[in-house]
């Protein structure tokens, strides 16, 4: 085999961080803010390494709902819901209103460290 020298050229396209914008779906920010309260409460349910029977009573759903919970399909929930099994888990929710400036989006959601 003979090597050219040349590498061939890889076309990209930045991304805009929220991926429900970047494939132009409505609601985009809402979709990117829940699935980010959604992977939020994941990831403290998957630390407290419980059962999903446990998870169900914590949160008070059934049992198929937080197969779908842990799976991922946090666009099955509600902006409200998903707060509400933050505040069962007991964490603190604040929310910061300010001016939005052109290019960011009109949502984020940021989780203390």
């Amino acid at each position: 085999m003979k090597k050219t020298g040349r590498k061939k050229k890889i076309e990209f396209e930045k991304g805009s961080g929220n991926v429900y914008a970047d494939l132009g779906l409505t609601g985009a920010d809402e979709l990117y803010a829940r699935s980010q309260l959604g992977f939020g409460v994941f990831e403290i349910l998957k630390d407290r390494n419980l059962k999903q029977r446990e998870i169900a009573e914590l949160l008070g759903i059934p049992q198929p709902e937080v197969s779908h919970l842990m799976n991922g399909h946090f666009s099955r929930f509600t902006t409200d819901k998903l707060l509400d099994f933050l505040k069962r888990l007991d964490q603190k929710v604040t929310i910061k209103i300010g001016p939005h400036k052109r290019g960011e989006p009109y949502q984020v959601v940021g989780f203390a460290s």
